[in-house]
C-alpha cells in the first residue's frame, strides 16, 4: 500500500479542454496518444495517487504481432494472431473490438517508444494462456517494462501508487525474473543469479540516487513521466460527479474536488478509464457469485464502478458483468488482502480440493479460467465452496509460496491462528482439521498420487499445456506438474480472488460508448476495465488486461482527434 505522503492535489478550476480523461491507470496512454496528436488534455483521478490498478499489477502486456516482438526474436504475424483471437474469443464480443485491438497494436507501443523514456522486453517463454488453439504461440506474447528509476519523476514519485508487495531488500523483480526466483532452491544456477543481478541494481541504484521498480510499478511509473513530459495535467483527490451533455452529445463533466465541484467542457470528447467494480460488493454479489467478499479483489480500492454508472444515466448499455480476472488466492486476514497464487498452482507435490476434499480443476490452468470453473460449479448447484490447497513439506522446502514465504521457512503463525493453515502426518487428521470429509482427502490424494507417478492427469490434464508446464519444475520428470505427496501435509484455505472486473459499459472498435440499440454516444468513450471486455469471457496472455487498456486508449486518442 502507499507509504509517503502525495502532494497537494493541483487546484480544480472550471475550464474547457480538447479531452477529458477519468482515471490515471491505463488513461495515461489515452492522454499520451491525444497530447501527441495536438489535443489539449486534462487527466482526473478519483484518489490521492496516480497509476490504479496498472501499478498494483504484474505489468506485463499482451499485444501481438509488434515490431517489438519482432526485434526480440519472436515469431508471430497479425495472421496468426487473428486466427488466435478468433478461435479464444469464440464469439464472447463482437468482432470489430479484438480486431481494432490486433490492428493498432503496433502503433500503440509506438507512441509509448515516442512519449515515454520507457524500455520494453519480450517474456520469452510466458505461452499465451490456451497456446493449443489455432494460432497459440507456446514461446507467449507477453512484453513488460524493463525496471525504471522512479526518482526520475522528482518530486511526483510521492505520487505514485505503490504496490502491495514488499521486498525485503531493493530490488525490481519483473516477471521473467519471478519465475526463476520462485525455483532458486531447485535450480540455483538459474534462480540465484537472478537475485543477485537485481539486487545488485536495486542496491547498487539506492548508492546512485536511483529507486529501480519493475512490473506494474515501472509501467505505471514510464506512462506517469511520460505525462509529466509533456505538461498534461492531473487532477488527484478529485472525482467524477455526472456527465454534462447537449442534444444526445456528451460535452464535459462536473468533478468534485474538497467539496467543491467543478464544471469541464469536453470539445473532443470524454474518456472513462476509472477501473471497474472491483469493490462494489452489491454489484459483485448481483451481477457474479453470492459467495464473494469484500476484501477478495486485489483491484485498486478507488474501483467501485462509479465510472459505469455515470455512463449508465446517459443511456450507456452494459455487457459482461459477470465477468472478471479471476485469481485464485490464499485466503486473507483480517483487515488484510489476499495473497495471490500463480506459479504455486503449478509446482509438483500440491493439489487443490474442493468442500468434498475432491479435486476439481486442472491447477496450473489460467486464473481466469480457474474462477470460471469455480463459477460454472456454483451456477450447477453443488458450489466449490471452501477451497483447500494441499501440499507436503517437500514441496514447502522447494518453492516460495504466496509471494513471500521462502523456501525451509514455516508458513506464518497467524495463519494458523486464523484457521486457514492446518498441518498434519496424517491426510485424515489434517482433512478434520480443515474441516472436510477425511474419505474425500484421503481418495483424492490416493488418486492423485497415482496419476502423478505415471505422469499423465487423465482427470484434468495438469501439464498438457504448455501455459501449465512454463511455472512448474523442470527439475521433475516425466511431468513438471506432477509429484506424488508425501510425508507431512499442509493445508491452506484458498479464496476466489480478482485482478479486477471486465464487464462495464459497451464500446465500439473506437471504443465509443454503446446505448442498447448499439448507437454510439457522441463525444463518449470507455477503455480499461470500465469498457466491457475486448476480448469477451477470455484472457488470451499474460497482460491481455494491460494490452487492451493501451491500445484503446491509443484508439480513442485517434478517433477523439478526428472529429470536428
Amino acid at each position: 500500500m502507499p507509504t509517503s505522503t502525495p502532494p497537494a492535489p493541483t487546484p480544480a478550476r472550471d475550464t474547457a479542454v480538447d479531452l477529458v480523461v477519468i482515471g490515471s491507470g491505463t488513461g495515461m496512454a489515452a492522454a499520451l496518444a491525444a497530447h501527441e496528436r495536438g489535443l489539449d488534455v486534462l487527466i482526473v483521478e478519483k484518489t490521492d495517487y496516480v497509476g490504479g490498478s496498472t501499478a498494483l499489477s504484474g505489468g506485463a502486456f499482451w499485444i501481438p504481432a509488434s515490431s517489438l516482438l519482432a526485434e526480440q526474436g519472436a515469431v508471430d504475424s497479425p495472421e496468426r494472431a487473428e486466427a488466435y483471437l478468433r478461435s479464444v474469443v469464440h464469439g464472447s464480443a463482437p468482432d470489430e473490438r479484438w480486431e481494432s485491438f490486433l490492428r493498432h497494436g503496433d502503433e500503440t507501443i509506438r507512441m509509448l517508444r515516442r512519449t515515454t523514456s520507457m524500455r520494453f522486453m519480450w517474456s520469452k517463454g510466458y505461452s499465451d494462456y490456451h497456446p493449443e488453439l489455432p494460432g497459440g504461440v507456446a514461446a507467449g506474447r507477453s512484453c513488460e517494462c524493463k525496471p525504471f528509476d522512479v526518482a526520475s519523476l522528482g518530486a511526483e514519485r510521492a505520487r505514485l501508487r505503490s504496490s502491495a508487495l514488499k521486498s525485503p531488500v531493493p530490488m525490481p523483480i519483473t516477471g521473467y525474473d519471478y519465475k526463476w526466483m520462485n525455483l532458486m532452491a531447485r535450480v540455483p544456477s538459474r534462480g540465484l543469479p537472478r537475485v543477485a543481478l537485481r539486487m545488485a541494481q536495486g542496491i547498487g541504484g539506492k548508492l546512485l540516487g536511483r529507486e529501480y521498480v519493475a512490473g506494474g510499478q515501472a509501467l505505471a511509473a514510464g506512462l506517469y513521466g511520460g505525462v509529466l513530459r509533456a505538461g498534461i495535467p492531473v487532477w488527484t483527490r478529485t472525482s467524477l460527479q455526472r456527465l454534462t451533455a447537449e442534444g444526445g452529445r456528451v460535452t464535459g463533466v462536473v468533478v468534485e474536488q474538497g467539496g467543491r465541484e467543478v464544471a469541464v467542457r469536453a470539445r473532443r470528447g470524454v474518456v472513462l478509464a476509472a477501473g471497474g467494480f472491483d469493490h462494489d460488493i452489491a454489484w459483485r454479489k448481483e451481477f457474479q457469485s453470492e459467495a464473494l467478499e469484500p476484501g477478495w479483489s486485489l483491484g485498486n480500492r478507488g474501483n467501485t464502478g462509479d465510472a459505469i454508472r455515470i455512463g449508465q444515466e446517459v443511456g450507456a448499455d452494459i455487457a459482461l458483468m459477470d465477468q472478471a480476472w479471476w485469481f485464485p488466492a490464499v485466503a486473507p486476514l483480517p483487515g488484510g488482502q489476499p495473497s495471490v497464487l500463480l506459479a504455486e498452482r503449478s509446482l509438483p507435490g500440491s493439489l487443490i480440493v474442493d468442500r468434498h476434499g475432491r479435486r476439481f480443476v486442472n491447477e496450473s490452468t489460467d486464473y481466469m479460467s480457474f474462477g470460471q470453473r469455480v463459477l460454472a460449479r456454483e451456477r450447477s448447484g453443488d458450489p466449490v465452496g471452501p477451497m483447500w490447497m494441499v501440499f507436503d513439506q517437500r514441496y514447502r522446502n522447494s518453492y516460495v509460496y504466496a509471494g513471500g514465504v521462502f523456501p525451509r521457512m514455516a508458513l506464518p503463525q497467524s495463519w494458523y491462528e486464523a484457521g486457514i493453515a492446518h498441518r498434519s502426518d496424517d491426510p485424515a487428521d489434517l482433512a478434520r482439521r480443515a474441516g472436510l470429509p477425511a474419505e474425500g482427502v484421503v481418495a483424492s490424494l490416493r488418486r492423485f498420487n497415482e496419476l502423478a507417478a505415471a505422469g499423465v492427469d487423465d482427470d484434468f490434464h495438469r501439464g498438457a499445456s504448455a501455459y501449465d508446464r512454463y511455472y512448474g519444475d523442470p527439475t521433475v520428470a516425466p511431468n513438471p506438474n506432477l509429484r506424488p505427496l508425501d510425508g507431512p501435509l499442509h493445508a491452506v484455505r484458498i479464496v476466489l480472488g480478482d485482478l479486477g472486473t471486465c464487464g462495464g459499459l459497451r464500446a465500439d472498435g473506437h471504443g465509443r460508448v454503446l446505448r442498447a440499440d448499439e448507437s454510439p454516444i457522441d463525444g463518449l468513450y470507455a477503455i480499461g476495465n470500465t469498457a466491457a471486455n475486448a476480448f469477451g469471457a477470455t484472457y488470451p496472455g499474460a497482460g491481455a488486461t494491460i494490452g487492451q487498456g493501451l491500445v484503446y486508449g491509443y484508439v480513442v486518442a485517434k478517433h477523439a482527434a478526428s472529429r470536428a
